[in-house]
């Protein structure tokens, strides 16, 4: 995440199931609109500090962190207080209502998270979290890959990604490789929507290279 602070005209940042922690290199993106976080290791509310200052975001996809705790209402109520301007949070939509409800119950956040000094900046309980959820489940990892790929995919008017696309990879492959692919294109699609026509024929004929160079090279393994 710490490449963000060098990209300061991005405008949508797919980060889930990352392990990210720390929101501090992302106060400089003043042009980003869309942010998924899902499943990271955000152990404190204290983080949007860092978000208060980017005016352009709308969309924030904040669920399954650790920062989240029991009560989704003071949650929900906390993230609307400092970032009034979302029109949606956790793939729900924003109300007037919510808005005005959340300077009732949502507690104000004034200040950056105070950070226990462990390596790297890492809480001893971020840590330990980190070190959890390296400990789950292949297929939760390629569950939410494949989820945050498909939901870019509908956004564009593609289909879904099959699972059986993945049924050939090897179970070490599935949580590095694999993980690694479905952000890559993440980022593709996301790309593509920001070009034109002729930007789009131009990487319709580089996929058709290829394409045909993987094809060649299946032929030359047979």
């Amino acid at each position: 995440i710490s490449i963000c602070r060098d990209l300061p005209n991005i405008e949508v940042i797919t980060f889930s199931v990352n392990g990210i922690s720390d929101l501090e290199p992302l106060h400089q993106c003043q042009n980003l609109s869309e942010l998924y976080l899902r499943k990271n290791n955000i152990m404190s509310l204290d983080e949007l500090f860092y978000l208060k200052t980017l005016p352009r975001l709308r969309v924030l996809w904040l669920a399954e962190n650790p920062c989240c705790g029991p009560d989704p209402h003071r949650y929900r109520m906390t993230v609307l207080r400092n970032l009034p301007s979302l029109q949606k949070l956790d793939n729900q939509a924003v109300t007037e209502e919510e808005l005005s409800q959340a300077l009732v119950d949502g507690v104000e956040i004034t200040a950056p998270p105070a950070r226990r000094n462990v390596e790297n900046g890492w809480s001893e309980s971020t840590a330990s979290s980190a070190a959890g959820s390296t400990m789950e489940p292949e297929s939760e990892l390629l569950s939410c890959s494949l989820e945050e790929t498909n939901k870019t995919q509908e956004e564009l008017y593609m289909k879904p990604v099959p699972r059986g696309k993945y049924s050939s990879f090897s179970s070490q492959e599935t949580d590095c490789s694999c993980k690694k692919r479905n952000n890559v294109l993440n980022a593709i699609l996301l790309l593509m929507k920001e070009l034109d026509a002729e930007g789009l024929e131009i990487i319709q004929q580089m996929v058709a290279r290829r394409l045909q160079a993987f094809q060649k090279k299946e032929l030359q393994e047979e």
